[in-house]
């Protein structure tokens, strides 16, 4: 059978597991898929009683979620988590796998070149690139096939702004990473696609975007829709990529950032 058709699990509630789903576009993330039709396992890192949120606002919906703590800088405990999954899906849904993975969970630094600190570097590679290989490598028998991987990248990958260049060299790395991934995973039919956001009132960061009156309203006025993004803008993006319709889009990079720096 091609892997890349439809199978009869098709017809299974597909469960989608959300790296950082605490909060934020990954909160909004899991609120768009359970709207669709998902059940979601969210991970946190020190927000458990956001976390806890997010599965209370799920499970009004009418869906089930769960959220299991993992610190994605942490490559150590990957196996663990892996464990605590499976574990999870056995209990909760009698279910070997699951069917989506969103790389979502990030940390911003803001710092010049001449002042980025060897520290801050080495924190967003263990998040944002380290953390995604590995975690993607640790997970992927748990995944079934003609499953879907989004990882999230930034506009800054695109255009350069003073302040961002190793945070925008990480999310370059993350999009080369998709496209060998898709490449990789083909034969299994798992698609793999990059979304990359514009500035986002969020608290990522330190919520700069959505508190600082005058950066917003700059931001706003180099974007083509004259507004900043929501959370919600992008949750729906990266929702949309994991459903039926969506399924040949693959090794691409989404960019959703309302026409920023055209």
């Amino acid at each position: 059978m091609n892997p890349t058709t439809p199978t009869a699990s098709a017809a299974v509630t597909p469960i989608a597991l959300i790296t950082g789903g605490s909060r934020g576009l990954g909160r909004a993330t899991a609120l768009h898929l359970t709207s669709l039709g998902s059940d979601v396992v969210l991970t946190y890192r020190s927000q458990q009683v956001e976390a806890q949120a997010a599965v209370a606002q799920i499970e009004a919906q009418g869906r089930r979620a769960v959220a299991l703590p993992l610190d994605v800088a942490d490559s150590r405990g990957f196996p663990a988590f892996a464990a605590t999954l499976r574990d999870t899906l056995a209990r909760h849904w009698q279910r070997e796998r699951f069917d989506h993975l969103v790389n979502n969970a990030g940390v911003g630094v803001h710092a010049s070149f001449m002042e980025t600190t060897e520290a801050q570097f080495d924190e967003l590679v263990n998040v944002h690139l380290k953390g995604v290989f590995f975690l993607t490598q640790q997970l992927l028998p748990l995944m079934a096939d003609g499953g879907r991987i989004v990882n999230l990248s930034s506009g800054l990958a695109r255009f350069a702004l003073p302040g961002y260049a190793a945070y925008g060299a990480m999310k370059g790395a993350v999009e080369v990473l998709t496209r060998y991934l898709a490449k990789e995973l083909g034969p299994r039919g798992i698609a793999v696609n990059v979304v990359a956001p514009g500035a986002i009132e969020t608290d990522f960061g330190g919520g700069a975007v959505r508190d600082n009156a005058q950066l917003n309203a700059v931001i706003a006025s180099q974007t083509a829709l004259g507004r900043v993004g929501q959370p919600d803008d992008i949750g729906g993006v990266v929702a949309s990529l994991l459903q039926p319709g969506n399924r040949w889009i693959n090794a691409q990079r989404i960019e959703a950032s309302g026409g920023m720096f055209l």
